[in-house]
């Protein structure tokens, strides 16, 4: 921590955020000298179309807007509170992170093609950011952005590890927020609250920016071939199953949106492996049979270390260690799994239909 700032002055949401847990998003530094070699001709009447986009900025007055939320349900709901919370808390802090990693690569290049479409980016996750702050001070539990910048730790992954992860976050999220947005616009009771009236513009912001990097890996194929394959694999799994474990993680929440967190998730990757096959070779199997019994157990075996955690001492780190191998053996199992072959469309860019 800053030793010119206390800990005790930084909120329960800003210490969540600060931390580095296994399943929390993180913050990122790359190298900036590849970034400076991207060459984006061999996709450039697409990428000239999709920066036309960025230009046109349709959302500037969208997330300027206030919201009015009535907070009873919340306040009645101790634990639909703490899940919305925790909601809030993880999606700010991969918000954040999308915006200081987008600036950080548009301050430290000078590829004008690259840099200006990380300052675009960067643009639109600063105001997602800043939007869900406003619904976490009206819960008086805001994150200090300034001191989690400072204070977060930093993971380095090379950038074909950024593409990969970052794309695949991207276009999860859209598929995240609109699925939630049209269950919510066929059952309006369910929305406790208003912030879900502007997933649908926002989601919008998250699947341009997944357009982005697909341009980006689509100008480098070697990028999307060989041992790059097995890396693109790794990315689809780790996403896939960090989701599946902290959607189960807030069952309230999925109740409140008279939702079934496991249905929702399903829902969530057909979307996310339909847009996918635009740039990747290959798309996961989600109905496997094999694929969803390695989910759950995936899910079992993390919640048995939380209780283990919970537990302490050492018979509580024994089982810790023990549980985490089992996690290990799981998502290698997983890992293996076939995968169904993509042929990649000569055409890149999509359009959010879903």
């Amino acid at each position: 921590m800053s030793e010119n700032r206390p800990q005790n002055s930084i909120n329960e949401s800003t210490e969540r955020a600060v931390k580095t847990e296994m399943l929390a998003p993180r913050f990122y530094r790359t190298d900036y000298a590849a970034f400076e070699k991207l060459n984006i001709e061999p996709v450039r009447a697409e990428w000239d179309t999709m920066m036309r986009e960025f230009e046109r900025d349709i959302n500037r007055e969208h997330f300027r807007k206030e919201m009015s939320p009535d907070l009873s349900n919340l306040k009645s709901d101790p634990d639909l509170h703490e899940e919305f919370i925790d909601l809030l808390v993880s999606s700010i802090t991969a918000e954040y992170s999308g915006c200081v990693l987008y600036k950080d690569i548009e301050k430290n290049i000078n590829n004008p093609d690259i840099a200006a479409a990380m300052k675009y980016m960067a643009r639109d996750e600063s105001r997602h950011a800043g939007f869900i702050n406003k619904a976490l001070k009206q819960l008086d539990v805001a994150v200090d952005l300034g001191f989690l910048k400072r204070e977060k730790a930093y993971t380095f992954f090379k950038p074909k590890y950024i593409y990969y992860a970052t794309y695949l976050s991207e276009k999860i999220g859209y598929a995240r927020y609109i699925t939630i947005f049209r269950h919510l616009q066929k059952h309006p009771e369910k929305c406790f609250h208003p912030i879900f009236n502007w997933f649908e513009e926002w989601c919008n912001d998250e699947f341009r920016h997944g357009e982005a990097l697909a341009l980006i890996m689509r100008a480098d194929p070697k990028l999307l071939r060989g041992h790059n394959k097995l890396w693109i694999r790794f990315f689809l799994l780790a996403v896939y199953s960090t989701m599946y474990i902290r959607d189960h993680s807030r069952p309230g929440l999925y109740e409140a949106f008279g939702m079934d967190p496991t249905e929702y998730d399903y829902t969530v990757f057909e979307i996310t492996t339909a847009i996918s096959r635009q740039v990747f070779p290959f798309t996961l199997d989600t109905d496997n049979p094999s694929f969803r019994r390695g989910l759950n157990r995936l899910l079992e075996a993390n919640l048995a270390i939380a209780e283990a955690k919970e537990q302490g001492g050492l018979i509580g780190l024994v089982k810790r260690g023990v549980l985490s191998a089992k996690i290990a053996f799981i998502f290698a199992r997983l890992y293996v799994l076939p995968t169904k072959n993509n042929e990649i469309p000569d055409q890149v860019a999509m359009v959010p239909a879903w």
